[in-house]
Order: C-alpha cells, then structure tokens, then sequence
C-alpha cells in the first residue's frame, strides 16, 4: 500500500509545530436557518509527531476559547459565557488523535477525542495533505487542510431562542475547518 511518505519523497518524520502566521481554525453554524455565522480562534497551538509509518504519527491540539472571533465583539463576548464555551471554567477547547488513515494518496483522516466545556467526545476529521516544502528561510514546512463536523448539544452547548416565525435562532450542527501550515522543530 502507498502511503503519504511515498507520495511525497520530501516528506521528513519528526515534531512539527503550528505556524500561527499561516494558518487558520474556523467555525460555522447556521443561523436563522437561513445563512452561516462564521468564527475563529485566534490563540492555537498545534503538535504533530510524524513516523515513517503514517498511522503511528499523533497529533494534539489546544485552542483558547477565549480567543474566539467572529468580527462582532458582542457575540464573541456572549460566546466566552456559560451559553456557549464557558471559558472562564474551561478556558481550553483539545483534540488528541487516536488514530490516523491515509487512502494512499493526499486524502487522510483523523479519529480522535475532542473536549469542549469539559465534555469529551471522538470525532473524526477529513483531510488533504498538501505537501511539504522549505521556505525561504530554509524552514521545512508542511500544509494540510482537514474538516468535521460535531453536534453541540453533545458538549452540553444547548443555548437557543425560538423564532416567532418557528424554528430556532441557531443550528444543532457545527463544522470546524482546519488550515493548517506546520514547521519541522529541529
């Protein structure tokens, strides 16, 4: 079977840490039932532990809730409280993998536990290694975009108001989007 190491011959086993600058953690939720808001965390911190074989690299995330922005300072303010993240108590939003598949091509996924608000739950993220490639400062860097999508009553994030009309003002679902750009640590 191929795997992303024979795929991409640049690809270098070792501690890869996120490059803030060139990455992003992003979020959406309908609304109204009729268009999405959209949000990001702005405060992350990303480790990924790569072997030659795929499947026994692990990779960590912590986010800072808090950190959490959506263009609007009101609701960010009301997305820190008890209604939503509750970030005073749980101030950190964590994934830890469990397991990673490759299709043998740039196509992967990611099972692991996600906690937010103290709830833990497995999720999975599906993804697209992007490559790897040295800047130009002589950085090894590598690129990645992944999704999942989670249901937010399952992290006890039930807040909602009914519409006149029928309906609530927010959707169950929630997606996370991942941009991810990560440097080799030497």
């Amino acid at each position: 079977m191929t795997n992303i190491i024979d795929t991409h011959p640049d690809y270098t086993a070792g501690t890869w840490k996120l490059d803030p600058n060139h990455s992003e953690v992003s979020f959406s939720v309908k609304h109204l039932k009729i268009s999405k808001v959209r949000g990001v965390f702005e405060t992350v911190d990303v480790t990924i532990v790569t072997t030659p074989d795929p499947k026994d690299s692990t990779i960590s995330a912590v986010i800072d809730v808090a950190s959490v922005n959506t263009g609007q300072k009101d609701r960010d303010n009301h997305l820190r409280t008890s209604d939503f993240f509750l970030a005073e108590e749980h101030p950190q939003l964590t994934f830890v993998s469990t397991g990673i598949n490759t299709d043998g091509g740039d196509d992967f996924s990611v099972d692991g536990n996600l906690t937010l608000r103290g709830v833990t739950q497995p999720v999975t993220l599906t993804g697209e290694f992007g490559g790897v490639a040295t800047d130009g400062y002589g950085q090894v860097k590598a690129g990645a975009t992944a999704s999942t999508k989670i249901n937010r009553h399952d992290f006890g994030v039930s807040w909602n108001a009914a519409l006149e009309a029928g309906g609530f003002t927010l959707g169950d679902d929630v997606t996370i989007n991942l941009e991810l750009q990560v440097v080799l640590q030497k």
